[in-house]
C-alpha cells in the first residue's frame, strides 16, 4: 500500500466517525452555510495579484514536521498582504497536522478565496468544507474514479463551491475532466514516490483545455520557475513548503512575490 492509498483508507474511517458525531443536518446549520463563496478562479486571474495560492501546512508524509508552531492568523493575513491570490489550508490532521479550525481561523481574518486542501472521498466532506468557510475544494484524480469526480464536483457547484482537480499525468486528465471542474492543478510531486519535477506541469500544460484555469502545484521554490510556467499557460501556483520552512512564512512569501515582481518588470522592460 503506497502512502496515498494509506491516506485514503484512513480518510474513509475518519469520515464515518465524523458523520456519527456531526451529522449533515448539523453542518448545514453553520453560519457559513448560507454565505456566498469567493471565486478562486477569478482571484487567480486578477492582474493585481501574483497568482500564488499560499499554503498553510504544518507537516507532510514526505518531509515530516515542517512548521509545528505556525500562527494561522498571522500567516494567513501576511500571505494576503504580501500579494497572494488565495489561501490553501491543509485540514488533514493525521498526515499533515492540520484541522478544520485552521481554515475557520483563516476565514475569520481574510476576505479572499480559501481552498480546503484535504483528501475528499465522500460528499460529507464537501458539506463540511462549506460549513467551515471554504470557497473551493480539491479533488485528487489519483484517489477517485472519473464518475466520482463528476458527482463530487457537481455537488460542490450546487453548494456554490469551486473545484480544483488535481492530476499527475495524461491518463488522469483524460478520465477526470468534466463540465463542473473550475481549475486543473498539475501536481509536480508524485504522490506514490514523492519525487518532484516541474516538467510534469510543462508536459501537461497544452493538454488542458483553455476553459480551465491551470494551476501548477508543488516543487516551486524559485520565482524564475513561475515565469517559465506562465509561458506554458499556467496562471495559478500553489506554494506551501517553500514558505512554511521559514519561521515567518508570510515574510518568506512577501520576499518571493517581490522577487517575482522584479523579474517580471525586467522581462517586460
Amino acid at each position: 500500500m503506497n502512502i496515498l492509498e494509506e491516506i485514503i483508507a484512513h480518510k474513509h474511517k475518519e469520515v464515518a466517525e465524523k458523520r456519527s458525531l456531526f451529522p449533515e443536518k448539523l453542518l448545514e446549520q453553520s453560519i457559513y452555510f448560507g454565505s456566498k463563496s469567493v471565486s478562486l478562479r477569478k482571484y487567480i486571474q486578477r492582474e493585481d495579484k501574483s497568482g500564488i495560492i499560499a499554503e498553510i501546512k504544518r507537516k507532510s508524509p514526505s518531509k515530516g514536521m515542517i512548521n509545528a508552531h505556525v500562527s494561522v492568523e498571522r500567516t494567513s493575513i501576511g500571505y494576503m498582504q504580501a500579494g497572494a491570490s488565495a489561501l490553501s489550508v491543509l485540514t488533514d490532521q493525521n498526515y499533515f497536522g492540520g484541522k478544520n479550525e485552521d481554515l475557520m481561523t483563516a476565514r475569520k481574518f481574510n476576505f479572499c478565496p480559501i481552498l480546503r486542501k484535504d483528501f475528499v472521498v465522500d460528499e460529507y466532506q464537501i458539506l463540511e468544507a462549506k460549513s467551515i468557510g471554504a470557497d473551493a475544494i480539491l479533488l485528487i484524480a489519483a484517489a477517485l474514479e472519473g464518475k466520482q469526480i463528476k458527482q463530487f464536483a457537481e455537488f460542490a457547484k450546487s453548494l456554490g463551491l469551486e473545484t480544483l482537480l488535481e492530476v499527475h499525468n495524461q491518463k488522469e486528465l483524460d478520465s477526470s475532466l468534466n463540465e463542473f471542474i473550475d481549475l486543473v492543478g498539475v501536481n509536480n510531486r508524485d504522490l506514490k514516490n514523492f519525487e518532484v519535477s516541474i516538467d510534469t506541469s510543462k508536459s501537461l500544460a497544452h493538454a488542458i483545455p483553455k476553459e480551465f484555469v491551470k494551476v501548477s502545484e508543488s516543487g516551486i521554490s524559485d520565482p524564475e520557475v513561475i515565469l517559465e510556467l506562465k509561458q506554458e499557460g499556467f496562471e495559478g501556483f500553489l506554494i506551501g513548503e517553500r514558505f512554511m520552512q521559514s519561521s515567518r512564512p508570510e515574510k518568506s512569501c512577501a520576499r518571493f512575490i517581490e522577487q517575482l515582481s522584479q523579474l517580471e518588470k525586467k522581462q517586460y522592460a
